[in-house]
Order: C-alpha cells, then sequence, then structure tokens
C-alpha cells in the first residue's frame, strides 16, 4: 500500500501554529506524508512569531500527486489564501474524489471558492459571520468541533486541531 501524501495549506504569514502543529503531528504519528504548503516559497511565519519551512508553493502543486488538501486558519488565511489558484486546486480535488477541508477561518475560503455548496461544514464563528456566509453559498453551518460531510472536513480552530487531524486521516483510510 502506498504511504498517504497530504497537503497542509498555510499563509505565509499569520498562519495558525497550534492548528498546523497539531494536525501535523497526527497525521505523522499515523504514517501520513505531510507536505506543507504556501503562497510564497521559502520559510512560513505563524501568528505567534513561529515558523516553518515550505515545501512547495501553492503554484507548483499538482492534486494528482496528493491523496488531500487542507487549509489551517489563523490570520492571514483570508489575506494569502483566498485567491484563484487556491479556489482551482480545491475544485480540482472534488473532481479527484479526493478529502479536502479547512479549519478555523479558512471553511470561509471553502465557501468562496463554491466547493461546499450542499455540504454541511463547521468553522470559526467568534465575529457570529459565519452562518450568513454559508447562507450565502448554500451551506449547512453546524455549531460542532469537527463536521464531516462526504470527502469533507471542517473544524473551528485550534481546540479541535487533534479531532481535525483524526477526521483528516479516517477520511484518507477510507478513500483508496
Amino acid at each position: 500500500m502506498n504511504k498517504k501524501n497530504v497537503i497542509l495549506l498555510i499563509a505565509h504569514e499569520g498562519y495558525q501554529q497550534i492548528e498546523y502543529g497539531v494536525t501535523r503531528e497526527v497525521l505523522h504519528n499515523k504514517g501520513i506524508h505531510v507536505t506543507t504548503a504556501s503562497d510564497q516559497p521559502g520559510t512560513a511565519t505563524a501568528k505567534d512569531s513561529s515558523s516553518t519551512n515550505v515545501d512547495i508553493t501553492v503554484a507548483k502543486i499538482n492534486p494528482e500527486k496528493y491523496d488531500g488538501l487542507f487549509l489551517i486558519g489563523g490570520p492571514g488565511a483570508l489575506t494569502w489564501l483566498n485567491n484563484e489558484q487556491v479556489h482551482t486546486l480545491l475544485r480540482e480535488m472534488i473532481a479527484l474524489k479526493k478529502p479536502y477541508g479547512a479549519i478555523c477561518i479558512s471553511p470561509r475560503i471553502l465557501a468562496e471558492a463554491n466547493v461546499l455548496g450542499g455540504k454541511k461544514a463547521t468553522g470559526w464563528d467568534k465575529d457570529h459571520q459565519l452562518s450568513a456566509i454559508f447562507q450565502k453559498y448554500a451551506v449547512t453551518y453546524l455549531p460542532h468541533h469537527v463536521v464531516v460531510d462526504g470527502n469533507v472536513i471542517t473544524a473551528t480552530g485550534p481546540e479541535a486541531a487533534q479531532e481535525f487531524g483524526e477526521a483528516i486521516a479516517k477520511a484518507l483510510d477510507s478513500n483508496p
């Protein structure tokens, strides 16, 4: 059996370090290879000023070579990841029937990419705007830590990172 390989997509500036680190660790501990991608090469800086090396840029991702694509949140996500290039990658994952998702504020990117229509999802909602955003894109908002709907996995934030990672691993395990 081939080892699974997923992309964790982080903003080059302002990603949420707990969401990234805990999710990555859960996946690694389950034998899943994690490729860290970002909108820019080099080193990405988290909101707490910690950093991580970027393995690949969004522009160089070939969705056929990966088993899943998951967006990490944080204050930089909407600025750096909510663009047509990322939206196209998400649509390609759907076409390939591969798992994808997002945690924290990043499910809003999935909604705006029109890859959540007709799905149930969750995300960060401390500003009480998520329900209205999801309604605009025909997404059913569920106020749970993690929501899995088919190949889509969404989560609320750092407190859900462990469960998010476990849900990703389970989805990968059931997706040949």
